[in-house]
């Protein structure tokens, strides 16, 4: 994943920049970014993250820095934002999103006549360059990011710095969001509606899907008018966002007691206490514990001095060692209780397990196991949201393979995804005993849906049920 910020003001803007894309670190731990524009021009600074905080790497350049306007991202991937010299002048970049088609991209590129990418990112050439490249097409910046909205399979949301002014641009299907703040003399954009609160902004905009706005201190022009079609990332409530924000006029905080209430509502199961797993875990735990009138607890308590961050590191291996250092066992709280656990998702299982297991050695009785949303059943094409190189390290897919074989249809995989089918319950059963779990209840895909409360043509539904 990763989140941008960006603002433009009539005085010296680095300390909004600067804790505003701050307040993305939520959404990745591998780079950050920033470049400002001021008197002596574009100023970037770009670090590593991955074993230390974006303020503390970033403290000295915001000291240092300079300038009206700037923008800046949290990455989990290339390092941006980029500066770029074409015939549209100087401009800066930085984009959140994926590329699927990556390769006929940039033999695109090279036959428009781009001779070389300069930036690599594993291997690959960086995406948000060859996003550049693409605009770099066209006779001006916007012709050029609606050619980018319309060649990039995936998705891309981008903020593109010039001395004039910023231009953000959402997705083409508002996968992710851009919101826009204002206050006097000044306006930011931003992918976390609450990182401008405490800096003074109120709400101003939101981008809809495919929207182009130009923005200046002044005021914000739309270039491009917003589309019909929407599939923003119904992952963005149930786990990405940060609780204070809000997508499509809808808070995090409230879609996930929602969904809480609504597996409280087809549970029959009665635990001593219900419990979240921290962090996006906890006000799901919330809303079931409201619902159903057991108590809620908190029997193991996150370590956040030195692991701040649910997400870090970048290898799979290191990260559940870090899951489970961080979770500290309240012993008296579980010592022969009956536990009811609830967790965002179940991707590949390993940490949900280990947390069960846990939960066992530390005395519990009984631990019930309640994912906040359905089975996961294909890896995001469009976010990133899970690190899987293959579906198959999906545990519900690993799950389906060794039941049906290596050739599963796309039929079958609906009928396991149905929670009416007797495949979808007998999945749920094998999982359960894979996981050493009490007993196993997924959220239904239209009990989480009507938590959020958009229409369901309006969500990303893709890694549950496969629909584009």
């Amino acid at each position: 994943m990763g989140g941008i910020f960006g603002v433009i003001a009539k005085k010296n803007c680095v300390y909004d920049l600067f804790f505003g894309i701050d307040y993305h670190s939520h959404l990745g731990t591998k780079r950050g970014g920033m470049v400002v524009y001021g008197k002596d021009g574009f100023n970037r600074a770009i670090h590593n993250i991955e074993n230390s905080p974006f303020r503390t790497k970033f403290e000295r350049d915001a000291d240092e820095m300079e300038g009206n306007s700037g923008i800046g991202c949290i990455s989990d991937n290339e390092p941006q934002p980029l500066i770029v010299r074409s015939h549209h002048g100087s401009f800066a970049l930085t984009t959140v999103g994926r590329i699927n088609n990556k390769d006929e991209l940039v033999e695109r590129a090279y036959k428009k006549g781009v001779p070389h990418f300069l930036e690599m990112s594993g291997g690959s050439v960086n995406q948000t360059e060859l996003v550049a490249a693409i605009i770099n097409q066209e006779d001006n910046i916007a012709d050029g990011i609606r050619l980018a909205q319309e060649l990039i399979d995936g998705s891309m949301s981008m903020l593109i710095l010039t001395p004039e002014g910023i231009y953000a641009a959402r997705d083409k299907l508002g996968r992710t969001p851009i919101v826009i703040g204002k206050k006097d003399g000044a306006f930011c954009a931003t992918f976390e509606s609450f990182a401008y609160l405490n800096l003074g902004y109120s709400d101003y905009k939101n981008l809809g899907s495919g929207e182009i706005v130009f923005i200046t201190a002044d005021g914000v022009e739309t270039i491009s008018p917003p589309r019909e079609e929407m599939k923003i990332c119904t992952f963005l409530w149930v786990y990405y966002g940060y609780p204070p924000s809000s997508y499509e006029g809808v808070n995090v905080e409230e879609m996930r007691y929602r969904c809480g209430e609504k597996i409280a509502a087809r549970d029959s199961v009665k635990p001593d206490m219900v419990a979240g797993v921290p962090d996006s875990g906890t006000a799901h735990a919330i809303g079931y514990a409201n619902k159903s009138g057991i108590p809620f607890s908190r029997p193991f308590i996150k370590y956040t001095p030195t692991w701040p961050r649910s997400f870090m590191p970048q290898k799979q291996t290191q990260r559940d060692f870090i899951a489970r250092m961080k979770l500290i066992p309240v012993k008296e709280l579980i010592h022969d209780k009956s536990l009811l656990l609830i967790d965002d998702s179940i991707v590949r299982g390993t940490q949900l397990r280990e947390t069960t297991e846990f939960l066992y050695d530390s005395g519990a009785n009984e631990v019930h196991i309640r994912p906040a949303c359905p089975p996961i059943m294909f890896g995001c094409k469009y976010l990133n949201f899970s690190r899987s190189k293959s579906d198959l390290d999906l545990i519900a897919r690993r799950v389906i393979r060794a039941r049906e074989g290596d050739d599963v249809s796309e039929e079958t995989l609906r009928d396991y995804a149905d929670p009416e089918s007797t495949n979808y319950k007998e999945l749920v059963d094998e999982m359960c005993r894979e996981q050493n779990f009490t007993s196993l209840m997924y959220n239904r895909l239209d009990d989480m849906i009507d938590a959020v409360g958009l229409p369901e043509c309006k969500l990303c539904t893709y890694c549950w049920n496969g629909k584009e």
